[in-house]
């Protein structure tokens, strides 16, 4: 028998795409160049790489042409295949939002009371309707969503928001967000034991690829009559490295700094008297 071989599906072009080989190479997984192929694989670790629309990548993992996948949430709860969601992956945010007309005053879901909506995704439009007591008439349409209400088709829309130029560009204004969606993966539901290992294998290289880009290593030389108050600063990952500096009186201090934290701690730091600060990415982080 070969070797058992991890089959994922990834998006074969568009915004998910980048973000999902990328992903992969800085899980230290090479990725042979899969432009139009429909299958390629890594040549360090045990991954068959399949590449489809986005849209179909749910039912692919569950009838188990792949095993795993990566999708945005709008996709998979959209397409209400059995898979299971395993790791937010961290990119490619968006939302899932109602727009309307520039002058139209949107006061909430009752807006949307008897009127027509266009969206490609009228199963979770359905539910939010269904959640706010809304009757209203569903036009589902494959494309070009934004520009039903210029046409006359529909009186508002529900699609996928990034930045709203396209809104803005159609007259449209962003009234409410049903779902913010992250970028996930997926997994079928019987996966056999040697794929379940494979998949622990490379989730613990997410994971550890997500907790670098979170954090970033920060070093400063710190006055040692001030090192008490600079230390319950920096918590670390278990507490601070510090170091006697060459000069008397000054210590060397290390440790790891989360994103959100990040410029409030600093101001803290420079205030305690702490020079010298430099903070470095860092590539990969194991706890």
């Amino acid at each position: 028998m070969g070797e058992t071989k991890l089959k994922i599906a990834i998006q074969k072009s568009g915004r998910l795409h980048d973000g999902s080989v990328n992903l992969l190479r800085e899980c230290g997984i090479d990725v042979i160049n899969g432009i139009n192929k429909l299958k390629t694989e890594s040549s360090n670790f045990p991954l068959e790489l399949y590449f489809f629309r986005d849209d179909d990548i749910p039912q692919y993992v569950e009838d188990a042409v792949a095993d795993i996948g990566i999708a945005g949430e709008n996709v998979v709860y959209e397409s209400n295949r059995k898979v299971g969601v395993v790791e937010d992956l961290g990119f490619a945010t968006c939302r899932l939002s109602i727009a309307v007309r520039k002058g139209d005053q949107y006061d909430g879901a009752s807006f949307l009371e008897g009127k027509k909506i266009a969206t490609t995704y009228p199963l979770l439009l359905q539910q939010f309707l269904d959640k706010n007591q809304v009757k209203a008439e569903i036009h589902q349409i494959s494309g070009s969503v934004e520009i039903a209400p210029g046409i006359g088709l529909a009186d508002a829309i529900c699609d996928i928001v990034s930045s709203g130029s396209t809104l803005f560009m159609n007259g449209l204004k962003e009234a409410e967000m049903i779902l913010k969606s992250r970028t996930v993966l997926i997994k079928n539901g019987n996966l056999s034991a040697e794929k379940e290992a494979l998949l622990e294998k490379l989730l613990f290289r997410v994971q550890a690829v997500k907790k670098a880009k979170n954090n970033k290593y920060i070093l400063l030389n710190a006055p040692n009559e001030n090192l008490q108050q600079i230390i319950s600063y920096l918590p670390g990952m278990k507490s601070p490295t510090v170091l006697p500096l060459a000069q008397p009186g000054w210590s060397s201090v290390h440790s790891v700094l989360n994103e959100n934290d990040f410029w409030e701690i600093i101001e803290k730091l420079k205030s305690a008297g702490a020079q010298g600060i430099l903070v470095v990415p860092i590539e990969k982080m194991i706890l």
